[in-house]
C-alpha cells in the first residue's frame, strides 16, 4: 500500500507562488538552488516540510503544472513496471535525493503523480 509522503507543484513562477503560499498558508519558505534559480521547501511554521514549489525548467521542465503528490512505494522499480504495464507512462528519469529514489508518471486518465522509494 502507497502512502502520500510529499506534494510539489510546478509552475512558471515559483518566485510569486511561494509568496503566494507564505500568505495564504502561513508556510515558510527555504530556497535550494537549482543552477542559476531557485525552487523551494515550504514548512509549516513549525518546521515540518509540506512540500515543493518548483519553476517549469531545468529537471522539472517536462512536468505538468499543478500540485504532484508523491506516494511511496516499497520498490521503486516494481512500481514503475506495473504502471506501464497497467496503462500509466513514466515521465523522465529516476531521480534521486539522498538515498532515495522517486519517478513521476502519468496514469492512464493523465493525472500525474511521483513513486517514491526510501533508500
Amino acid at each position: 500500500m502507497a502512502d502520500s509522503a510529499w506534494c510539489d507543484i510546478t509552475t512558471e513562477d515559483a518566485d510569486h507562488l511561494v509568496r503566494f503560499y507564505e500568505a495564504v498558508m502561513g508556510w515558510k519558505k527555504e530556497a535550494i538552488d537549482m543552477g542559476g534559480y531557485s525552487d523551494y521547501v515550504v514548512m509549516k511554521p513549525d518546521g515540518t516540510p509540506v512540500g515543493g514549489i518548483c519553476h517549469k525548467r531545468g529537471v522539472n521542465a517536462d512536468y505538468p503544472s499543478g500540485w504532484i503528490n508523491y506516494f511511496t512505494v516499497d520498490s521503486l522499480e516494481v512500481a514503475l513496471a506495473a504502471a506501464v504495464e497497467n496503462g500509466g507512462a513514466q515521465m523522465g528519469k529516476i531521480r534521486h535525493h539522498g538515498n532515495d529514489s522517486f519517478c513521476v508518471i502519468t496514469d492512464p486518465s493523465g493525472a500525474a503523480c511521483a513513486l517514491y522509494e526510501k533508500g
